[in-house]
Parts: C-alpha cells; structure tokens; sequence
C-alpha cells in the first residue's frame, strides 16, 4: 500500500528536465513544435538565479505547464570549483551567451521559438508568481509565435 502512495504521489509531479544543447533543444522543439525557454543562471552565486530557480522554475505550477510545452534550456555559470561544469557543457553555455546573452545577464531568460528567434526576454528575477510567468508564456504560445 505505501509502494502504491507514493507512486501515486510522484505521478502528481511533472516530469521536467533541462537540455544542456542548444541543437538538441531547438531539434525537439522542432519535432514537438514547443517554446523553447533559456535560462541563463549563476546556480551558485547569483541570489536573484537562485531565487528564481526556487520560486518559479521548480514550482509545480510552471513545471506542469513546462512539461507539455516548453523545451526547457539551461546556461549554468557556476564559480565554484565543485560545480564546475565540463569542459564541452561550459563551451555550450558560453557559444549560446555569445549569442542570446552578450552583455552577461544574470539571471536572464528567454523565450524563443523552434527557429531560435527570441520572443520575450525577462532581464533578472521575474517579480511575478509562478502563475503569472507561466500566463506571460502561455500569451506567446495562443499566439501562434
């Protein structure tokens, strides 16, 4: 019986997870015909990163709308040695800044289409609910892009 609780419970969760590529984000977003969302964070010096991290990315409103139509893509600039990425991830992250986010943004998030052009931008922590961003999502999405 409680193997069968938590199932049940974990089924209430959405499934989310974030690309590291941004070949294969706009690959799926093309097969799914999906909203790309990029995240550009500094996951362990940056508050405003982390606060948006907590708040709003990992809150189950947005994860369950994410998780039907988003292609979620994060740009992680860690400074601590333990989270350093690898070498080819951290040439990713920086070749996608060069392009979506040049002045260094932090946290910077962007919504663009499979094709890469860029929708909206939310430059630093979003001050709205979890609701409320996804609302700001879903206008772009009913708009056909």
């Amino acid at each position: 019986m409680k193997l069968l609780t938590a199932f049940f419970v974990l089924s209430l969760f959405a499934n989310v997870s974030w690309l590291g590529d941004f070949k294969e984000a706009t690959a799926e977003a093309s097969k799914t015909h999906k909203l790309i969302l990029i995240s550009f964070s500094g996951s362990d010096w940056c508050g405003p990163c982390i606060r948006e991290r907590k708040e709003i990315l990992e809150n189950a409103t947005f994860e369950n709308y994410a998780a039907d139509h988003l292609v979620l893509l994060r740009a992680d600039f860690p400074r601590q040695k333990k989270n350093q990425l690898s070498k080819e991830q951290t040439q990713r992250n920086e070749a996608l800044a060069d392009k979506y986010n040049p002045e260094g943004k932090f946290p910077y998030t962007l919504l663009v289409d499979e094709h890469g052009k860029v929708l909206t931008t939310w430059d630093g922590f979003p001050n709205v609910s979890p609701e409320n961003f996804v609302q700001q999502i879903a206008s772009f999405a009913s708009n056909g892009n």
